[in-house]
């Protein structure tokens, strides 16, 4: 029996640690969430491409913040104006309002879904684990430009990031006190290894 529940826990384990690789792959499948060009190459460069703004388009980006747990994660601007080509930066804000140190990963998506092939991030925060200290506040960049080979039907993009704490990694936090593990009872007649 006892082993069975180990199984049972190891899975449980294994399938919960699965659990991002597979949400990308299922969203990849269905073509939603899905990385931009930029996140499939190398992370934090910029392939070769047009980058002469096109001042005579006017797309409108909005900003979206979604956190599944107890934290505040917001864009410090909800949406604004740009011509593809530009560079432009936007700032995301984060705040652990947990009494423990946590480790998280922010996943973007893009709507509609053929502009994320046109929105080039050079920098973000969804490249990487963050982990954060209790009551920590993080201010984050995103750096980005839309493709000038964005269809033209497309005049409004929103970027969303949905933040999720990645489990195992960050151990919990101490309670305070000292809790033995198991209490032994000894034979009288046993010895400890190591005395005389």
């Amino acid at each position: 029996m006892t082993g069975k529940l180990l199984v049972v826990v190891g899975l449980m384990f294994g399938f919960g640690y699965a659990l991002v690789p597979m949400y990308r792959a299922i969203c990849n499948v269905l073509g939603i969430n899905v990385l931009s060009v930029a996140e499939q190459r190398a992370q934090g460069r910029f392939g070769a491409g047009n980058s002469q703004v096109d001042s005579s388009r006017t797309i409108t980006i909005e900003f979206d913040a979604n956190a599944r747990g107890p934290w505040d994660f917001e864009p410090a601007t909800r949406s604004l104006q740009v011509h593809p080509g530009e560079l432009t930066t936007v700032m995301y804000e984060f705040k652990n309002v947990q009494n423990r140190t946590m480790a998280a990963q922010a996943i973007p998506s893009y709507a509609p879904h053929q502009a994320a092939a046109h929105f080039n991030k050079l920098e973000c925060f969804c490249f990487s684990e963050h982990i954060l200290a209790p009551g920590e506040s993080k201010t984050w960049p995103v750096a980005f430009i839309v493709d000038s080979k964005l269809p033209r039907d497309v005049t409004t993009i929103t970027l969303s990031y949905t933040f999720f704490e990645v489990g195992g990694r960050v151990p919990p936090a101490p309670t305070g006190e000292l809790q033995p593990a198991a209490t032994v009872q000894l034979h009288p007649t046993a010895r400890t290894v190591g005395s005389s």
